[in-house]
């Protein structure tokens, strides 16, 4: 809870603060599920890239028969395998698109349920590539692995997101981000070559993606729909209250429907939008702006950079067991999610995302200096190490968590699956251009590399301190409604409807 209030008791006519309750619990571990798909697809393929490109190198040779030419040209296996990476991206830009008309179509819990169809398809032919002696099989797997990922990433922090109750929903939208990383770990483990990382076993490390995807089918139809959803777009108050009295453990659900009722009646001066009018709202411009920056401070902070090359570049940096120290970066990634979990409802969005990106900015000087002068100290190549996990560990407090669940919070109802589509593509277009273009960037600037990304970094950081409102405690119609140029509801503290009563200024504020 944050310094400088109190819990207190229930006023007459308002509602208690919602408590965790069993269903909430149930319906945001089956959502983040889709989550850990996710960050399994982006570690999945680091650790077996040697033993993929000698694969991909086998079918050509297969192809070319006894009087082929030979081995795959070298250019030709940096592009086949860049392309492996970076084919990811493009499935999840195209996907993004959608999240917005599918979020609407079938609403948050039935879009989540069908879009495992593209998991268990992608998760099959990467699968079944050996067998068919076909890398093309593996990258049209990838693809589709990517359009799951690219609606999941816009689905499930908005599910998440609408069914937190609001004293919980940064914590609750950060485990969002723990299962990515968690999916990564997993990812890194099982593919050393002592476990799934070997030239006969690949196949079935890509394809274990289909077995979070059979829980979530499984888990999914016990949960509830958005109440906001079933309220504010689709009308259905019946509906809305049964859901509202499965996820809160309520039997007089009337307050808590009644902030929907009055979220409603500020929508309605303010109509769902589509992605063309979400573009030419001149309203809507500054928060879209702020969603966009984000998760291009995401993305081009060079995060996955580290997360897709992250073996060689300890390879580089003269690690002797790169896998195991790619591990360690995964467990330091997990660890601090961890820690952004109890840090996000008392420290706040804003201060650790600041917090985050100076972090990283700092450790990315710290691997240019390491690196350049490797060579002449060698010792230098544990200061290496030190800079990327403190990279990913300052990336895990800020830049990690908060830019995928700030979006639902910065838009009301009727713009947000608009909003989430945007901020999604932007997110993925940017995954893209780092997997496809850093081996590249990296051979032409060597350790200077990371540098880029320092200057990309305070870049950001700028940004977030003179751009970016603090949306800790706040309902979503006061964060709408400071973006209308009402700032006085931006500086309301929550009242008793959530038990907060306000005592005075936080010292850290």
């Amino acid at each position: 809870m944050p310094s400088g209030f109190q819990q207190i008791g229930t006023e007459e006519g308002q509602p208690p603060r919602q408590r965790v309750t069993g269903i909430l619990v149930l319906a945001v571990f089956s959502a983040v599920l889709g989550s850990l798909q996710f960050g399994y697809n982006i570690g999945v393929i680091n650790a077996p890239q040697k033993v993929i490109e000698q694969s991909y190198n086998e079918t050509w040779l297969g192809r070319q028969g006894p009087g082929g030419p030979g081995s795959i040209p070298p250019a030709t296996l940096t592009t086949l395998w860049s392309l492996s990476v970076a084919i990811f991206s493009v499935g999840g830009m195209i996907s993004s698109f959608l999240i917005g008309i599918i979020a609407q179509w079938l609403g948050r819990k039935r879009a989540m349920l069908m879009n495992n169809a593209l998991a268990v398809l992608g998760g099959g032919l990467m699968g079944l590539a050996q067998v068919a002696a076909s890398y093309e099989m593996l990258i049209l797997g990838r693809f589709i692995i990517g359009a799951y990922s690219g609606l999941t990433s816009g689905l499930v922090p908005m599910y998440v997101g609408e069914i937190a109750p609001t004293h919980l929903r940064g914590a609750l939208g950060t485990l969002n981000q723990l299962a990515i990383v968690i999916g990564i770990l997993i990812a890194q483990v099982l593919g050393l070559d002592s476990l799934l990382g070997t030239m006969d076993l690949w196949p079935l490390l890509l394809g274990l993606t289909v077995l979070p995807a059979g829980l979530q089918l499984l888990l999914l139809p016990f949960c509830p729909e958005s109440p906001r959803y079933l309220y504010i777009s689709r009308n259905l108050e019946g509906p809305a209250r049964k859901s509202l009295k499965r996820l809160t453990g309520w039997a007089d659900v009337s307050g808590a429907l009644a902030e929907l009722k009055e979220e409603k009646r500020q929508l309605e001066r303010e109509q769902p939008l589509s992605l063309p009018q979400l573009l030419r709202s001149r309203i809507h411009r500054q928060p879209l702006l702020i969603a966009v920056v984000l998760q291009l401070s995401q993305q081009l902070s060079g995060i996955n950079a580290v997360f897709y090359y992250s073996t060689s570049i300890f390879e580089s940096a003269g690690v002797g067991q790169p896998a195991y120290a790619t591990i360690g970066a995964g467990v330091v990634n997990t660890a601090f999610t961890i820690l952004s979990v109890f840090l996000v409802e008392r420290a706040g969005r804003r201060t650790l995302h600041l917090l985050g990106l100076a972090g990283m900015c700092g450790c990315a000087i710290l691997m240019t200096v390491s690196l350049l002068l490797l060579e002449r100290v060698p010792a230098m190549s544990y200061s290496c190490m030190v800079a990327i996990f403190g990279f990913v560990a300052f990336f895990e407090i800020g830049p990690g968590p908060i830019p995928w669940f700030i979006v639902a919070e910065l838009f009301s109802q009727g713009p947000r699956p608009a909003a989430m589509a945007v901020s999604s593509f932007s997110n993925w277009t940017c995954n893209f251009i780092v997997g496809m273009s850093f081996q590249y960037i990296a051979d032409a600037c060597g350790p200077y590399v990371f540098l880029l990304f320092a200057v990309l970094l305070l870049g950001f950081f700028l940004f977030t301190y003179v751009k970016v409102p603090e949306t800790r405690g706040r309902t979503f119609d006061q964060i709408a409604a400071g973006f209308r140029r009402t700032p006085s509801l931006l500086d309301q503290e929550v009242k008793p409807s959530t038990e907060l009563e306000y005592l005075g200024p936080d010292e850290n504020d």
